[in-house]
């Protein structure tokens, strides 16, 4: 059978249908809800799931798990073992999807491409799209992963940014900030729904949340996307996405690339580690920042 090729970065569940019984394709379930959701991504994937999806859990398994911030990138050592036990190998290649549509599926998307792997996509419009289409899910139990990986990571660091990278990107001309979360949060209206964190945003950070880029759950077009980082920042410059805990950052790393550009970089820690540190700056404001500086 030939080597099976990704459309890009974002694949629609017609394409999925029909590559879904290739050798080399993973599927991989990284449904996350936010902590008063109520809701169990884990515990969905049990009851149903697009058939053979793997459940990559990086909010409790496949991250650091000694560090206070929530899913944290773990080492390329700890990534590697977690991809080879969910059978992934250097040749494989993987969509990722979540149950809410386009919301954490980015995360485990970027967490590939941080590891030095390319042959990732996105499943557009998730697993919500996947139903509207009629499409089969299974509803037994999970099957066992049969033989281990031989997958590789091999760490990219530009991918991902931490504080001090971030305090020193504020002083930069060339790298843009841009914060995933609702308008009212950085704005600090309204308080966040983690203990312990201010209120606000990084100094010279730009707003552009994740609703802007999304259309129904499903990606906005290359050409749409385009137009709205060309207004928010009309030279082409590096770019640190942050949001409140390094999810929904990758939802505006995806649309990004979508859009053309490739200096890219997540803030891991996001607003979970900047709002809680008392010693960094942060910013109320009634008004919106203008174009980053």
């Amino acid at each position: 059978m030939p080597s099976l090729v990704l459309p890009g970065e974002l694949v629609s569940s017609q394409w999925l249908a029909e590559h879904r019984d290739h050798p080399d394709l993973i599927l991989l379930d990284a449904s996350w809800h936010m902590p008063l959701t109520q809701r169990n991504g884990y515990q969905e994937w049990l009851n149903e799931r697009i058939d053979n999806a793997q459940f990559f859990d990086f909010d409790r398994e496949v991250c650091d798990q000694e560090s206070a911030f929530p899913h944290m990138m773990p080492t390329p050592q700890h990534f590697e073992l977690s991809a080879q036990l969910l059978g992934i190998n250097n040749n494989s290649v993987i969509v990722v999807y979540d149950s809410l549509g386009i919301f954490s599926s980015p995360r485990v998307w970027w967490m590939f491409k941080t590891m030095g792997f390319n042959h990732v996509a996105v499943l557009d419009g998730g697993l919500p799209a996947w139903k509207e289409a009629g499409l089969p899910l299974n509803i037994q139990p999970p099957q066992k992963v049969a033989h281990q990986g031989d997958f590789k990571a091999v760490y990219h660091a530009d991918l991902i940014s931490d504080t001090e990278q971030v305090v020193d990107a504020i002083e930069d001309k060339q790298v843009a900030i841009i914060d995933a979360r609702a308008r009212n949060r950085f704005l600090g209206e309204v308080p966040e729904a983690r203990k312990g964190l201010r209120s606000g945003h990084m100094p010279t950070a730009i707003n552009l949340p994740i609703s802007e880029v999304l259309h129904n759950q499903t990606m906005k077009n290359a050409y749409q996307l385009a137009q709205i980082f060309e207004a928010l920042m009309p030279q082409k410059q590096r770019m640190v996405f942050s949001c409140g805990s390094g999810v929904t950052a990758c939802i505006l790393a995806l649309a990004a690339k979508l859009a053309g550009y490739d200096a890219l970089s997540v803030y891991d820690g996001s607003w979970s580690e900047w709002g809680a540190n008392q010693t960094l700056p942060v910013v109320q404001s009634k008004q919106s920042t203008s174009h980053g500086h």
